[in-house]
């Protein structure tokens, strides 16, 4: 494929040579220039990298494409710097380190921030933490005040009621993506085994719970000492800014920050297995799973990369063997294969979940990955399996780098783990280098006769489906005496400026809307596009009103299995020929269904956008709809359906909506059916309702690409063939009414959450009327991370990782919802907390401060939301869908700043009464229900 510089020119500020920028004046002193890295004929990202005194590696690279930053901070410190006894220390850290620090308040960091228009997070790995923020390009000077307060100054705010607040935050958090998920805990599990007792490896990022319980707030100091000094850290800073005041700003706010202790790499000791090991457990699952890894390199070892090929052969698509053996011979509902590879060690991983339909046992689905494996070493590796894969790994280079985001931190990762940020060539060429003879030697060093890891899921109390019995049990070491050490000599300065003071911003700047175009086919089908040149790259999507509104209620699902068949065989290829040819072109071809629309989304590299139409006609116009293809689909869904049972969330979803629009209503089916409508479809529905739905008159297609109208419109012309008229609209059955003021309890037992929705009925989507104005009312109350209701449950009680409030509409009806996943044992006190924050905003509504916020927060976040290929679609797809004018951003622009907090504090009035407000909770039921009942509300069991 042709070559591509992967940014917008670089300015002249840094067009310089490394030693012209060197010895140039204009930088200021403890600065140093190490490297810089321009535009040239290879695939890379332009970037100046410097070192400051302290040993602060800082990263630019400039984009002015769109008028935003991005920021990020990574520690070279994750869960593997931790010592056994002693785990969940650098996760916990990423929490306490959002809690304010010497010179920013309490709760402001996400409050200055958000204010600003911006966005950040942070997370948490096994070998670095990272923190990054993408804002308005005026406000870079704020972040850099932000993130060196909490790289110097942290500990004079770190008290003893953050750092309880936060414990429980986590556990929560643990409880949420963990404890109460299916299959939550078999990382965790799976890595004792894998890795030997000791080995940082071998205890779970967020750490075990009593872990957890010992930690003290001495031990977070002296984490926060030992690892987040700046020598340990890179800050890469990418997008629309001046370098030279840049850098200076840099230094001003990070250069005088002590240096911390040193830090040496932790040794990539190779993993190893004296035995196959075979674990097992129980969990609330409704599928049997077996998860299998072999112990092979590191991160960027030599043969990584014809570890990652082998993988994508064995189980990396609709082309591989375990797709082949396993899925489409109806032995599993889902199989894969891959090769994760982190600093120390990587593993080749296989998991399968079992289909019932054809007997659940775990051996016989572990001997069907062996043979596979053994028919891998028959087969050997052929040239489609290496070009597929070199072509597929270069695409996603270039689909990963559509955002300023995603090249800072593939510029941060590269220099925080290789100290090389200059590495996108020099890895494509790794892998584009891999041979045949490179792949079969990797399988038989590391694969072939080797020792692995097995583990069981199976539901509870069907322990004869596991493997084998289990013959491996996890050594427990000592708890460490000490959780750190390293920590005596570390400093604390005294600032040389007043960082008290929150720096100024300069001007907004210029928003850049991206600019529309519109045309038709010739058959009537509606085109709107925009050129972007960010990357080669064209994003098509194709809607067709209808969806799951569609076909009758007791055909609900059938719109997502027309959609899935459409991902199957034609007339004229399989599946697996089909998908070997987009693979061949680096392009995804992908339809779907949801509630109100059927869609098909297409990514292409603009040179291969010819044939990727191509095959797009042939999978549109002329799909085989096999029988084999069907009940295999239709399997994979029910087992799908039976398996979302066990997802609390997905249990309070689907109770909330059924009593807001009553069960016979399209409004409160799940896209995907129920078991019983699903069981009861056949391969003629499917055939009727591709008639009915995929027709150029339900169509309308939105394109992004750095083709203008004019040369992109050709290639559409291909759809012009397509024919038929618009679907008359469904109509709705009357709506139920709500006992407002009741709680509906939904029966899981155990369960270590209680996943809470409560709410109402409330305004259809439109742009620029009350819909949107209740969204700006809403922002206070819970659409912002430091909204009343999320500080409330979670900062300062510690009930839940995150709780929100919503507005949600289409052009039929909406809803408001309330929703958190809270500890089971304060269940009832979080609904009060609820109650009476609602109650409290609906009769006396928002601040004068908070309505600054929100107008702050929005009106400047505007600069954020065109940024990537999808960012354009989804803003063109609200015009052309709700028939908008192309400049009602403006006038959403004018509503923000000039709305007034009684108008939006009488729209909370007349939204938020609570007397209309219903309450689902999925948790345990005997263990939450004397609580919620002294509540005093209607209490009902529902299913």
């Amino acid at each position: 494929m042709k070559k591509w510089i992967l940014a917008a020119a670089i300015s002249i500020a840094i067009s310089g040579c490394a030693h012209e920028a060197t010895t140039s004046s204009s930088l200021p002193d403890g600065v140093t220039l190490l490297e810089t890295v321009q535009a040239s004929d290879a695939i890379g990202i332009p970037y100046k990298k410097y070192q400051l005194e302290n040993g602060l590696t800082v990263i630019l690279h400039q984009d002015s494409s769109d008028p935003l930053v991005h920021v990020d901070v990574t520690y070279h410190v994750g869960s593997a710097r931790e010592v056994a006894g002693r785990s969940g220390f650098a996760h916990l850290f990423e929490h306490m380190m959002f809690q304010g620090s010497q010179n920013v308040g309490d709760e402001q960091h996400f409050k200055v921030i958000t204010e600003a228009g911006g966005t950040l997070n942070g997370t948490t790995n096994t070998d670095r933490t990272n923190y990054f923020e993408t804002v308005p390009s005026n406000q870079l000077e704020k972040m850099l005040w932000l993130e060196s307060d909490r790289m110097g100054f942290l500990l004079p705010a770190l008290t003893s009621e953050k750092f309880e607040v936060q414990r429980e935050t986590v556990k929560n958090e643990r409880a949420q993506r963990i404890d109460n998920q299916p299959y939550g805990r078999l990382n965790e599990r799976f890595n004792q085994a894998m890795f030997p007792a000791g080995h940082p490896y071998s205890w779970p990022v967020i750490g075990w719970p009593e872990d957890l319980e010992r930690a003290t707030v001495d031990d977070v100091r002296n984490f926060f000492k030992r690892w987040y000094g700046p020598n340990n850290a890179t800050l890469t800073i990418g997008g629309d800014f001046d370098e030279v005041q840049t850098l200076a700003m840099v230094n001003k706010y990070f250069g005088e920050l002590a240096r911390g202790p040193e830090v040496n790499a932790d040794p990539k000791t190779p993993v190893s297995l004296d035995k196959t090991r075979y674990i097992s457990m129980e969990d609330k699952v409704h599928l049997p799973l077996v998860y299998m890894g072999f112990p092979t390199v590191y991160a960027r070892h030599q043969d990584e990369a014809a570890l990652d090929l082998l993988a994508n052969i064995l189980g990396g698509g609709k082309t591989s063997l375990l797709y082949k053996n396993l899925v489409k011979d109806g032995f599993a509902v889902q199989a894969s294969v891959g090769h994760p590879c982190q600093e120390l060690s990587c593993r080749l991983t296989l998991f399968a979940l079992a289909n019932p339909a054809s007997g659940a046992n775990l051996a016989d689905l572990e001997q069907k990955i062996t043979d596979s494996i053994a028919e891998f070493e028959q087969r050997g590796v052929t040239d489609d399996d290496l070009q597929k894969v070199k072509v597929q790994f270069e695409s996603d280079t270039i689909y990963g780098m559509q955002s300023v985001k995603g090249k800072v931190s593939t510029l941060a990762y590269n220099q925080t783990f290789f100290d090389n940020p200059n590495m996108v060539a020099s890895d494509l060429e790794r892998y584009a280098s891999v041979t045949k003879e490179d792949v079969m030697r990797v399988f038989n060093k590391y694969i072939k006769d080797k020792p692995m890891v097995v583990m069981s899921v199976v539901p509870e109390g069907a322990k004869q489906l596991i493997a084998k019995p289990d013959n491996f049990t996890p050594t427990m070491l000592p708890i460490a005496e000490e959780a750190v050490t390293g920590t005596e000599n570390v400093r604390q300065i005294t600032s040389s400026f007043d960082r008290t003071v929150m720096p100024k911003v300069g001007d907004a700047p210029v928003l850049k809307v991206p600019q529309l175009w519109t045309a038709s086919l010739a058959n009537g089908i509606e085109v709107m596009g925009t050129e972007s040149n960010e990357t080669p790259t064209v994003e098509l999507l194709i809607y067709l009103e209808g969806g799951n509104r569609l076909p009758e209620m007791d055909k609900a699902g059938l719109a997502s299995i027309t959609a899935s068949m459409l991902n199957e065989s034609t007339e004229k290829r399989t599946t697996e020929e089909l998908a070997g040819a987009l693979e061949m072109l680096g392009s995804r071809i992908s339809f779907g269904a949801s509630a109100t629309q059927s869609y098909i989304q297409v990514s292409s590299l603009t040179e291969n956008l010819t044939p990727t139409l191509a095959i797009l006609q042939e999978k549109l116009f002329s799909p085989a709809f096999a029988e084999a293809d069907f009940e295999r689909l239709k399997q994979q869904e029910i087992q799908g359906l039976q398996h979302q049972e066990s997802d609390p969330n997905f249990l309070a979803s689907r109770g909330f909506s059924s009593l807001l629009y009553g069960d016979d209503s399209h409004l409160s089916a799940n896209a995907g059916g129920t078991l019983e409508t699903v069981s009861g479809l056949t391969l003629d529905d499917v055939k009727q309702f591709y008639q009915q739905q995929y027709k150029a008159g339900n169509a309308q297609m939105v394109v992004v690409s750095d083709l203008n109208q004019q040369e992109i419109m050709p290639s559409l012309a291909v759809f012009e063939q397509w024919q038929g008229q618009t679907n008359e609209p469904m109509a709705l059955p009357p709506l139920p009414k709500l006992a407002g003021g009741t709680i509906y309890i939904i029966d899981k037992p155990d369960a270590a959450q209680s996943v809470i929705k409560m709410g109402k009925r409330a305004l259809p989507y439109d742009a620029t009327g009350n819909y949107f104005k209740a969204f700006l009312m809403n922002y206070p109350l819970g659409g912002a991370f430091n909204s009343r209701i999320n500080l409330n449950l979670r900062e300062d009680k510690g009930y839940t990782y995150g709780a929100r409030t919503g507005f949600n509409g289409n052009d039929l009806t909406g809803r408001f919802e309330a929703s958190a996943s809270v500890r089971s044992d304060v269940t009832a006190e979080s609904v009060t907390e609820f109650i009476n924050e609602i109650k409290q905003f609906q009769k006396d509504g928002m601040t004068e401060e908070e309505l600054a916020f929100m107008r702050s927060s929005i009106s400047q976040g505007k600069a954020l939301d065109y940024e990537t290929p999808y960012q354009k679609a989804g803003f063109m797809r609200i015009i052309q869908r709700y028939k908008l004018a192309d400049d009602f951003t403006e006038q959403q622009a004018d509503i923000v700043e000039n709305i007034t907090a009684k108008e939006l504090n009488q729209l909370a009035a007349e939204q938020l009464k609570l007397s209309e407000m219903i309450i689902v909770i999925v948790g345990d039921k005997q263990a939450i229900s004397p609580k919620l009942e002294a509540l005093g509300y209607p209490i009902k069991v529902i299913k």
